[in-house]
């Protein structure tokens, strides 16, 4: 997928960029290049592979050091809402931003 520089100047007009015409053309190049990368790892075939936990387990078995999944931090639901405009139940209420 390459990009053409028309989609580049849409693409800089959506993100309110103002590029030079240098600019557009080096954008579009680091753009294609980027989706060439993209493609040649799409063209691998990864059927039958398994996952890896971690991307040094391909060299080296590595273990996880995972802590417990305990609360460190106390319950101060009340403390917390003390300076909120509008509290309901235990909730935040907040103004209704969609229709």
């Amino acid at each position: 997928m390459a990009l053409t520089p028309q989609e580049i100047g849409r693409i800089a007009h959506l993100a309110r960029l103002e590029l030079g015409s240098g600019e557009s053309e080096h954008m579009r190049a680091q753009l294609n290049g980027f989706f060439d990368i993209v493609e040649q790892i799409r063209a691998v075939d990864t059927a039958g592979i398994t996952p890896l936990t971690h991307p040094v387990a391909a060299v080296a078995p590595v273990a996880l050091r995972l802590r417990e999944d305990v609360a460190s931090e106390p319950d101060d639901r009340t403390a917390n809402q003390q300076n909120a405009p509008a509290v309901e139940r235990g909730l935040f209420l907040v103004p209704r931003v969609i229709e």
